[in-house]
């Protein structure tokens, strides 16, 4: 690789990636730092006798491993990134990306594969002690050697099958076509609507088993709500999740014919009927009260301010001389484009964060509505807790800049305020 040369010698734009870089990397330390010390030694009065004092002692070192890990490979990343960028690495892809292929498009192709690669390398390593040490030693993982290197290989494959093609696409527009950025947002949108559908049934499915829910008290219990809140589903699945995790977890996914319920086989072995009930009104209550329409919406108008940005910045030389590069190949800029998006996308983030944290108490208080059962609701969210090793008291700055559900003590809160109103409601009421 070359080293540091005149094109980037006091260029603006390097100036103000490095500082993005170094600043990302500050905010995230003082972040994890001050969320670290947050952490309560006393048992929250509401998991009294819900959490022991060793286990609950055990999610505090659980909470704090992986803060470690996190911090140790921001640690290295920073300064392996700044050494890219200053030593020409980008030039130096691009050199490859150019001997490999005439075209701009391949070019492109080689070049943000290249790119792509290197940091999924240089990840591995941390993903593999995410794994097979912390969520081992935590009593998590389930996950073999086979299935950790066939999901690797498995999304290799979706990015050359899918990903490739829709990049060759993008890079054809933006190359071609007058308004570009109009007409790929566009074409992304149109793509991203369509994974809505397709998703459920062609790709999940590659990574877990969807099995319908057999016959029994569960699935009749499940099926009675639906059909007393006018709610149809296509589909309550019981997913594969144990083959890799013993944590727990339910999502909605789909839309029309495509739309399921999917419960973890963990989620079903340690709730009782009652709290799954709690736990499909929730996620039917996103679907009621028009959250998941919203969420795409928010998507969409997200990526509608991407491309309008990358517009502006794409055919800016100093962007490119930043990284080393004396030419401005469009493919390059498109990577380039990420480092300059950064803020703005952590400021979108925030907001879409706090907006699904809203939704998230929401669909809780459907839930409670609906089914009545404000304290089958509460026991199922200290269950998933406990059996996830859940941060119980998160800093509020970690809060405001991460989470997209509300911390699960503020969560149990709301509901109890809930049922306060409506037993004070009864009662005026009569």
């Amino acid at each position: 690789m070359d080293n540091y040369d005149a094109h980037q010698t006091m260029n603006p734009y390097l100036i103000i990636i490095l500082s993005l870089l170094v600043a990302g990397w500050l905010l995230d330390w003082i972040v994890e730092h001050l969320n670290l010390r947050h952490v309560s030694t006393r048992i929250p009065a509401a998991f009294e006798g819900v959490y022991d004092t060793d286990k609950y002692a055990r999610s505090q070192r659980y909470l704090r491993d992986n803060t470690r890990l996190q911090q140790m490979q921001s640690n290295l990343m920073l300064p392996l990134t700044i050494a890219f960028i200053l030593l020409g690495g980008f030039r130096w892809i691009n050199d490859v990306a150019m001997s490999l292929s005439d075209s701009m498009i391949g070019q492109g192709l080689v070049f943000i594969g290249i790119v792509v690669l290197l940091s999924s390398l240089a990840g591995l390593p941390f993903g593999i002690y995410d794994t097979f040490v912390i969520e081992e030693r935590y009593g998590f993982n389930r996950t073999t050697p086979k299935t950790f290197v066939l999901d690797i290989l498995k999304g290799i494959l979706l990015a050359v099958l899918l990903g490739a093609p829709i990049l060759a696409l993008i890079l054809w527009i933006f190359d071609t076509v007058p308004h570009a950025w109009f007409w790929a947002w566009a074409i992304m949108s149109l793509i991203q609507l369509l994974f809505v559908f397709v998703a459920p049934v062609l790709i999940l499915p590659l990574f877990n088993k969807f099995i319908p829910l057999e016959s029994g008290e569960l699935r009749d219990r499940l099926a009675a709500y639906a059909a007393e809140q006018r709610y149809r589903l296509n589909g309550i699945f019981k997913i594969d999740g144990s083959r890799r995790s013993t944590k727990s977890n339910a999502y909605f996914t789909g839309f029309g014919k495509t739309k399921r319920i999917a419960l973890f086989d963990t989620l079903i072995e340690r709730h009782s009927v009652d709290e799954l009930v709690c736990i499909l009104a929730h996620e039917v209550g996103h679907c009621k009260l028009g959250h998941l329409r919203k969420r795409v919406m928010m998507s969409l108008l997200t990526s509608l301010l991407m491309f309008m940005v990358l517009a502006i910045f794409i055919r800016q030389p100093g962007l490119y001389q930043a990284f080393g590069l004396d030419q401005t190949p469009l493919y390059a800029g498109f990577v380039f484009f990420g480092f300059i998006y950064t803020p703005v996308s952590m400021l979108l983030g925030i907001v879409s964060n706090a907006v699904s944290r809203k939704h998230e108490y929401a669909a809780d208080a459907f839930a409670v509505r609906t089914t009545g059962r404000a304290k089958d609701m509460i026991s199922a969210l200290k269950r998933l807790s406990v059996d996830n090793l859940s941060n119980l008291t998160p800093h509020p700055l970690k809060v405001f800049l991460d989470y997209s559900h509300p911390p699960v003590l503020k969560r149990i809160n709301a509901v109890h305020a809930l049922t306060d109103r409506r037993s004070r409601s009864a009662i005026s009421a009569t």
